[in-house]
């Protein structure tokens, strides 16, 4: 009897066992109100403001006139343009922020090798508690793909009333120049002290900081936390280094297409029909030729993977 009893609690125990397993590797439950709010709280505590003005959107060369990134003609010539005022997180997208978003709308679940996302062998779209993990939970997102970096900021946009959307590569560029200033990169001091982690054989997430920017080999996909490097003169982090990131626009060589006052390529200014624009390739390890400049620039297919992303409220007062 005591034995049969032993044995009904063992097969018991078992079948509740596995049961937690399945649990456990079963699609991820919706968010809490209270997870939401925190993505929607920090998306408005985190904006810098930055006030609208002329610049020359593209490469405008050094004091000697030489171009920033010689071995590119898709910036070339810059083309006067005017944008207004807007607000531009000062951080990228978190795996934490982007995997809350994916649950809310129950699409996580779309991005896993079983249901044949075969990408997600090398990055899967997680989000973990772990800081040596590549989805560490405050890492940059790397979006599977155009779609849900923009969906992420609409979906902000409808949660908060205010108009948030992907930068258009005028805004980006603007930005990342401190306000159309003619410099290379948007580190604190405009120069590269690069954090050397990156550069042994066998990297450790856990390594201190060093240097004010990261520009690594593009076979890696480990990252820093987002705001791990001192903020450019405007308050923005990581926009050289890191991640690249998607911008709104769609792709065509040069800026002659762009109209001259708030410009974004849509489209039907594009003979790139679906390419959309992808700045900092400094994020990618792409450091030659002035490739980690901000002026670089680069065509990618709206189903690119491993690209990041930040919002931009599109407003020409500040977000209170």
């Amino acid at each position: 009897m005591l034995r049969k009893l032993i044995l009904k609690f063992t097969t018991f125990a078992g079948a509740m066992l596995l049961l937690a397993f399945v649990a456990g590797c079963s699609s991820p439950q919706a968010p809490s109100d209270t997870e939401i709010e925190e993505v929607l709280t920090g998306a408005k505590r985190n904006l810098v403001f930055v006030e609208g003005g002329e610049f020359w959107l593209g490469d405008v060369g050094n004091e000697s006139g030489a171009p920033f990134t010689p071995i590119l003609e898709n910036n070339r010539p810059p083309k006067l343009v005017e944008v207004d005022s807007f607000s531009m997180l000062k951080k990228e997208v978190t795996w934490g922020e982007f995997l809350v978003f994916l649950q809310d709308v129950e699409r996580a679940d779309d991005y896993t090798v079983e249901n044949g996302f075969r990408r997600a062998v090398r990055l899967p779209i997680i989000v973990s508690s772990d800081p040596a993990s590549p989805n560490y939970k405050d890492k940059p997102a790397r979006s599977p793909n155009f779609q849900e970096a923009e969906g992420f900021c609409l979906w902000l946009a409808e949660k908060t009333g205010f108009p948030y959307s992907l930068p258009s590569e005028a805004q980006w560029e603007y930005a990342a120049r401190n306000r159309g200033q003619p410099i290379a990169f948007a580190t604190d001091d405009g120069k590269l002290d690069l954090d050397k982690y990156l550069q042994r054989p066998s990297p450790d997430p856990l390594q201190p900081v060093s240097g004010n920017v990261l520009i690594h080999s593009s076979n890696q996909v480990e990252r820093r936390p987002v705001g791990s490097y001192p903020p450019s003169p405007l308050g923005l982090y990581d926009m050289t280094g890191n991640v690249a990131e998607w911008t709104r626009d769609w792709f065509h060589p040069g800026f002659d297409h762009l109209p001259s006052v708030s410009p974004v390529a849509d489209q039907s200014l594009s003979v790139h029909s679906e390419e959309r624009v992808v700045r900092d390739l400094a994020g990618h390890g792409d450091h030659t030729g002035g490739l980690a400049t901000v002026y670089a620039r680069s065509d990618h297919s709206m189903d690119s993977p491993y690209q990041g992303f930040r919002c931009v409220v599109n407003s020409s007062k500040p977000v209170n």
